[in-house]
């Protein structure tokens, strides 16, 4: 199958060959002829299966072809800019072949003021995070009741970073006769509930990672101390020649202490995370995606919208609080039909919690142990509970075993 069967203008089937787009993913072309055909679409595809493009192509064909304005949604600036940075491509290969499209790209973080000078005239297409939108709105250089199309993507995101409120603002403020495509990795009962109420009878695409289409991520959990965990992300890091290293952390304090103990052990290494400016954001992938800087020590900010060509290794230093989360985190390696390595760390204390994490996902990782790193502490009653982590409490069970245990002692 080649794009040229999906329906899309010739201006468009011209600009995507000229920007490699040469085969479409099955999201692809499962979307774009209902996308064209002014279906709803409800699509669950995982992370790195070409959705961006799955509806970005046949929105630019109906906004060549007529009068659609588009606002898409999404939950952090990097996607933001990642999709913004697709679709200004696409105009650019577009060129002289259609009519002016103007592209806005807004996200918080950054001065408002250049974004609402941006935004004078309107745009075509708009793509925002939800918090700066509203503050836009305020400030009356947004009005949504004139944009006919809404996307939101990666919708289990903006649910699980709390935006919800304002995404039910946002929608009050749209037209009530549009166009909606609603894409998720995952469904949990959130968000199906907001596809129902958002979605007019829409066409449903759902991607299963078969053995065809799935990321090729070889998934490790490695058994080993808390206390050890450093040292050991050290000697992975060294063994593995120099090459590029994403690793997760719970907070941007874990994320600046563990960047600097690596730093000091003689890895480049820097810290990302919330509290950084855009600019400083922008350096660090920079240096990152250049190869200049070896680790980026992040928290789940990183987890989706950030799309790095040929990154090998992801390393979850501390657990993700959901399985959402680890689908996405580790779907940061293995993109774009490259192979990638997911590494987690399994401590005594997160045992219980990484097995629901394999639950939820359907796997099953032997746990390895590597030389000179062999764990001590095998046992979640022997440690401390963390607190914090979903899926760490004590069944009952295990509290009155521990309590029983105590007893004897006693």
């Amino acid at each position: 199958m080649s794009f040229a069967t999906l329906g899309l203008s010739p201006a468009v089937l011209l600009a995507a060959s000229k920007k490699s787009y040469i085969t479409p993913t099955p999201v692809q072309a499962a979307v774009i002829p209902a996308v064209l055909w002014g279906e709803d679409v409800l699509a669950q595809a995982a992370t790195g299966s070409g959705k961006t493009a799955a509806y970005v192509l046949p929105l630019l064909h109906l906004m060549t072809t007529g009068s659609s304005k588009v606002l898409i949604l999404v939950p952090t600036r990097e996607l933001a800019v990642q999709v913004g940075d697709e679709i200004k491509g696409l105009l650019a290969a577009l060129g002289k072949m259609t009519r002016p499209i103007k592209l806005a790209t807004v996200f918080g973080g950054v001065a408002i003021n250049p974004q609402m000078m941006q935004l004078r005239g309107g745009a075509d297409v708009l793509v925002a995070t939800p918090g700066r939108l509203l503050d836009l709105i305020d400030k009356n250089s947004v009005r949504l009741e004139f944009f006919n199309t809404l996307v939101l993507d990666e919708a289990d995101r903006l649910l699980d970073m709390g935006f919800a409120a304002e995404i039910n603002r946002i929608l009050a403020l749209l037209p009530a006769k549009r166009q909606s495509l609603f894409f998720s990795a995952t469904f949990p009962d959130e968000v199906t509930a907001l596809a129902e109420g958002i979605l007019h009878q829409p066409s449903h695409v759902t991607i299963e990672n078969t053995e065809i289409n799935q990321p090729d991520i070889l998934q490790r959990a490695i058994s080993v101390d808390a206390h050890a965990r450093t040292a050991l992300l050290a000697q992975l890091i060294q063994d593995n020649g120099g090459q590029r290293v994403l690793v997760f952390v719970a907070s941007k304090q874990g994320a600046e202490q563990l960047a600097n103990q690596l730093y000091a052990k003689g890895i480049n290494a820097a810290p990302f995370h919330g509290e950084f400016s855009q600019g400083r954001r922008n350096q660090v992938l920079a240096e990152f995606k250049s190869g200049s800087l070896q680790v980026v020590v992040a928290t789940d900010l990183a987890g989706r919208g950030i799309d790095i060509d040929g990154l090998p290794f992801v390393v979850n230093y501390d657990l993700p609080r959901s399985p959402i989360d680890y689908t996405h985190r580790i779907g940061r390696t293995g993109r774009n039909g490259a192979s990638g390595c997911a590494i987690s760390f399994v401590t005594a204390a997160t045992e219980a919690h990484f097995r629901l994490i394999e639950s939820r996902t359907h796997i099953r990782l032997t746990r390895e142990v590597i030389a000179s790193f062999e764990p001590q502490q095998t046992s979640a009653l022997a440690v401390p509970n963390p607190g914090g982590v979903k899926g760490v409490r004590m069944s009952k069970k295990d509290k009155l075993r521990a309590a029983a245990a105590r007893a004897e002692k006693e």
